[in-house]
């Protein structure tokens, strides 16, 4: 795979280049329901072609993908935690005061 076919995927389902595994799929099976030749008011053949091989670029990406799982990252990801764990004792969330 290179970027560019990358890209390409990620135009096909004109998704964001920062996106969840979960809205991948989501996306993905909108598409093929919108799509798919058994479905669709005129059946594109193509068009589900290029969509389940955008999906399989997309996929193969993610799945080769190194998460971080370090406490910088998990605080990038959830900012409140990090407000919780600084003012915990503070009475901010009603344990002391």
């Amino acid at each position: 795979m290179t970027y560019a076919e990358l890209q390409a995927a990620l135009a096909e389902f004109n998704l964001p280049e920062q996106i969840t595994l979960k809205r991948i799929r989501e996306r993905h099976r909108k598409l093929v329901r919108q799509h798919h030749p058994d479905k669709g008011a005129a059946p594109d053949n193509d068009k589900i072609r290029r969509i389940n091989a955008a999906y399989k670029i997309l996929n193969e990406y993610v799945s080769h993908y190194s998460f971080d799982f370090s406490r910088e990252t998990f605080y990038n990801q959830y900012p409140e935690e990090r407000l919780r764990e600084q003012f915990y004792d503070v009475g901010l969330w009603g344990q002391k005061g």
